[in-house]
């Protein structure tokens, strides 16, 4: 009986200090997830329509985290964001390099949200095919911002503009919004 006691006891304490630890191992998974994900300025809500490109599958970090609001103002040069300036739109997140643009952004997101979800405008008009865009390597046409694979890229689609956007337009929507580039 005494021996069957402390078996008892022994167990009692293992399942106490396994618990303990399968708590703590939570909370520090909690923790490191929430300092992983930025502290947002803003979110604005939304369910996406098509895919978003990002670097890997998984991430959130929309236009490899460059201001599209940029890309509308001042010289036109695209800045990269700051963190403390992450909105989320349709489950993405865009970065500002001021509370301005974040602001702007918030007012019409539509209005300076990449085309295609920021993958290349060439590939989606051309070969109805995901392909990432460079935000360095872009043009806005009638006010929609469209990013290109590469240069050489961005000058076979400059070849016929308007024809790859309305391919573009129509190609787009039959992907699904989980899709992501496979290189």
């Amino acid at each position: 009986m005494k021996t069957s006691l402390i078996t008892l006891a022994l167990m009692a304490g293992l399942a106490a200090c396994s618990g303990a630890a399968e708590t703590t191992s939570q909370d520090e998974t909690a923790a490191s997830q929430t300092a992983q994900s930025p502290a947002l300025f803003a979110d604005l809500g939304g369910e996406n329509s098509g895919p978003i490109h990002t670097e890997n599958k998984g991430d959130t970090l929309a236009v490899s985290g460059y201001d599209v609001v940029s890309y509308f103002t001042g010289d036109g040069v695209p800045v990269e964001g700051a963190e403390q300036f992450t909105v989320r739109y349709e489950g993405f997140d865009y970065r500002f390099a001021s509370e301005e643009n974040a602001q702007a952004f918030i007012e019409d997101p539509a209005k300076y949200a990449p085309a295609y979800g920021g993958y290349c405008a060439w590939a989606i008009g051309a070969n109805n095919a995901l392909a990432p865009g460079d935000p360095d390597v872009y043009e806005i046409v009638d006010g929609t911002l469209y990013l290109n694979f590469n240069e050489d890229v961005q000058a076979r689609w400059e070849e016929d503009i308007p024809g790859f956007i309305e391919s573009g337009n129509a190609n787009y929507p039959t992907h699904s919004p989980d899709e992501h580039f496979k290189g």
